[in-house]
């Protein structure tokens, strides 16, 4: 069952479960891209290839709201709004420790392979994210983050190295009782063709986010 959040003849807005690839790769894991596809396929008995534009990705780990572009036209249009920063992504996390104001980080991430960390401003790129304190329990804090680029793993390397990684990651911190903190909770942009206003959000409902905050 995916759970459609908006579609029409141009766009596809669903909700990722944790543990699904935003796009396949060679683990033979189950990915969003594919499983639309066929929805799109199978709901409008649609012959041959189905086009479908992936514009942006969610680690694995990471549920949330997602777009993808049902034309090629929209999925160029998307794109340059993410490009022109006019694609707002929204993320909640919980994280350890205390943080006690809200903040921003601004660091230089560089990749490697499966990895990123931080880096020097000539090997890495620029990383920045803002973020808001949502509510503080049992040494830990609930945030609301806003980035403002789109790194690998971002979120993750930033919160682990200023000191709070986040709960559930077994890879910037430790592995937890549940899966990774992290949810992309909101999703804001332009319709590529009409250019209304959309915005779609959902509420992470599992994990840390019920046994601690009961969010």
């Amino acid at each position: 069952m995916i759970n459609i959040l908006y579609e029409d003849n141009h766009l596809l807005v669903v909700e990722k479960p944790v543990g699904v690839l935003s796009q396949a790769d060679s683990s033979n894991t189950p990915d969003m891209l594919t499983e639309l596809k066929k929805y799109i396929k199978e709901k409008y008995k649609k012959p041959g290839n189905v086009y479908l534009g992936l514009v942006h990705r969610l680690d694995k780990d990471v549920g949330g709201v997602m777009a993808f572009a049902k034309t090629s036209k929209a999925a160029s249009r998307l794109s340059d709004q993410i490009r022109n920063k006019k694609f707002k992504k929204t993320y909640l996390a919980i994280c350890e420790g205390i943080i006690k104001t809200d903040g921003k980080y601004e660091d230089y991430i560089k990749r490697e392979e499966y990895r990123s960390k931080i880096s020097n401003k000539e090997e890495g790129k620029l990383a920045l994210l803002t973020y808001k304190v949502i509510g503080t329990k049992e040494n830990t804090s609930l945030v609301k983050i806003n980035l403002e680029t789109g790194r690998h793993h971002q979120i993750r390397v930033q919160f682990s190295y200023h000191y709070h990684p986040l709960l559930g990651d077994n890879k910037y911190g430790k592995k937890g009782k549940y899966p990774l903190a992290l949810y992309a909770y909101k999703l804001c942009f332009n319709h590529p063709v009409t250019k209304e206003e959309l915005s779609f959000e959902l509420t992470p409902k599992k994990g840390y986010f019920a046994s601690i905050y009961n969010y």
